[in-house]
């Protein structure tokens, strides 16, 4: 497994945000988002291969990965929708194409149909959109969040890892899980991690608000979930491209919510194909 390391940083309202761009300079742009609890890291296999046909824009939100984590983030879907408008700024980019997994797919879609940024295409990856979302444990954690501060950094470390795991439907190899966790671990990193959590619970009043826009959405879409997703079922793919007028559904088999990690020939297939139709 290979490095990744985000080479810039752009200064957020929401503290540093490090981003980089693979591929030619002067390609078609197309932005991938990531999740929670993740970050850039899932697309490292999707980004290279896109980006031989493309510009590829990869960036860690605030408050994950290797941007910044501090306390008093605002790190609600409309902040991080926020942040992503003036990234998109700051890059120049004027409609590119966007493919979102997680609550990414919630930003990208507030960015879109909330503040009226404008895409040439998007791609919606188990996504964050409809309620109700999130596993049980997100639940659970998401009630009882100073509580989970306060454990003992072994025990967080297990659970932490158990959690993230069951994103995934074959299984993570143990290095990648390593990299998935490593920034949640000391003392930082566990309060930033249930930071973002509590933060996320509150979301799902956002999505209720934002989806009553989907129907409006008039530009190329496509929906990929993975068949086995425990934590956003494929349903939840099928109603949102029943409400994306013209949208297409790819549900992948042996993927579980962490599709870019489980299956990412058949997604990135999927992806390519969809952009030259619309090149077409």
């Amino acid at each position: 497994m290979g490095t990744w390391e985000l080479g810039e940083s752009f200064d957020s309202g929401l503290g540093e945000v490090r981003w980089d761009r693979l591929g030619d300079p002067g390609g078609a742009p197309l932005v991938l988002l990531h999740g929670t609890p993740f970050s850039s890291f899932i697309w490292r296999d999707v980004a290279p291969a896109v980006a031989r046909s493309r510009s590829v824009y990869v960036f860690d939100m605030p408050g994950y990965g290797s941007s910044a984590m501090v306390e008093g983030q605002d790190l609600s879907l409309d902040a991080l929708a926020c942040v992503f408008a003036d990234l998109l700024g700051h890059w120049g980019l004027d409609r590119p194409d966007v493919v979102a997994h997680d609550s990414g797919g919630a930003v990208a879609l507030g960015a879109h149909v909330d503040r009226g940024v404008p895409y040439r295409s998007l791609v919606l990856v188990d996504a964050v959109s409809l309620s109700p979302w999130g596993s049980a444990f997100f639940g659970l954690v998401g009630e009882h969040t100073e509580v989970f501060r306060q454990l003992p950094g072994t025990l967080h470390r297990m659970m932490l890892r158990e959690y993230v795991a069951t994103a995934s439907s074959p299984g993570l190899r143990p290095e990648v899980l390593d990299t998935l966790t490593a920034p949640w671990l000391g003392a930082d990193g566990q309060a930033a991690f249930y930071r973002q959590l509590a933060q996320r619970r509150a979301d799902p009043s956002y999505t209720d608000r934002i989806h009553r826009g989907y129907t409006g959405i008039d530009l190329p879409a496509l929906v990929c979930w993975g068949a086995e997703d425990t934590w956003v079922p494929a349903e939840r793919g099928r109603e949102l491209a029943g409400l994306i007028a013209g949208s297409e559904l790819r549900v992948i088999e042996g993927a579980g919510h962490l599709l870019p990690e489980d299956r990412p020939a058949e997604l990135t297939a999927a992806l390519l194909a969809f952009l030259q139709r619309g090149e077409g």
